[in-house]
């Protein structure tokens, strides 16, 4: 993922992710539209990738959708991000974009 929009992953920030699955002659795209609660780099228990401390990491996106449901995506290449709102700065009362402790 590019660092620009890598960057603009702040809890708070409203996003629509589009994820594509390859198939043999097709593609399955499926979006999802929601605020960042949070983003992170985090490993896998895979093994065999051979990268930092023999792990697999993944780019990690947790959202709120609009019906409150917290739903975890794993951005890959085939992720299309995109910005609709940018988080606001400050805005009290909430942890990591949501009402949840983190």
């Amino acid at each position: 993922m590019d660092d620009a929009v890598r960057r603009q992953l702040a809890p708070g920030t409203r996003v629509r992710i589009t994820q594509q699955i390859a198939a043999r002659h097709y593609s399955w795209a499926s979006a999802v539209e929601g605020v960042v609660v949070t983003y992170a780099q985090q490993e896998t228990g895979s093994w065999f990738a051979h990268s930092k401390d023999d792990k697999l990491w993944l780019d990690r996106l947790v959202l709120r959708k609009d019906d409150g449901e917290l739903t975890t995506l794993n951005l890959d290449d085939y992720s299309n991000v995109h910005v609709l709102t940018p988080a606001a700065p400050g805005e009290p009362g909430k942890k990591n974009g949501s009402d949840l402790p983190v």
